[in-house]
């Protein structure tokens, strides 16, 4: 039965913590209507970092690039090629994939931006107004919220 409470407990810490990042990536983004810190991927991100932090794919380096190696190849071909969304995809999804696990930057949340980046039709600004700045917010709130709040080891 303390398995099922300890498993209970962490569940609502994960949740709270996910929503606090979350919130505060949202009022930021809510300031000014050029900054959009959010993007669709980092929910399920919030997922590792609080709920699972000891996994590898939670670490800070995977988090990162993870989302900018998914985010990347997608603008870079929605800017130099066109054509059907479902190939576009396709392909954006195939490079990111490839890159996280040749560069050992496995973050599987990332695996979803290059959908997001083409059916949004999101250019070069996402890249350095949400995936980046986002990424490194939710690195360093996770930092603070694991190691200060919620004392224990991230990562």
């Amino acid at each position: 039965m303390g398995s099922y409470k300890t498993k209970v407990f962490n569940a609502l810490i994960a949740g709270f913590a996910s929503m606090l990042t979350i919130g505060i990536l949202a009022y930021l983004s809510s300031i000014h209507i050029s900054i959009m810190l959010l993007a669709v991927s980092f929910g399920a991100t919030l997922v590792l970092t609080y709920g699972f932090p000891d996994n590898p794919f939670a670490h800070p380096i995977n988090i990162f690039f993870g989302h900018f190696i998914t985010a990347f190849p997608a603008v870079v071909i929605t800017s130099i090629f066109s054509g059907p969304a479902y190939l576009l995809i396709a392909i954006s999804v195939g490079i990111g994939i490839f890159l996280m696990i040749a560069l050992d930057v496995v973050h599987p949340p990332a695996g979803g931006n290059p959908i997001a980046v083409i059916l949004s039709n999101h250019s070069y600004d996402f890249l350095l107004q949400s995936i980046i700045p986002g990424s490194l917010l939710i690195i360093i709130l996770s930092y603070v919220v694991n190691n200060f709040l919620l004392k224990r080891k991230y990562p």
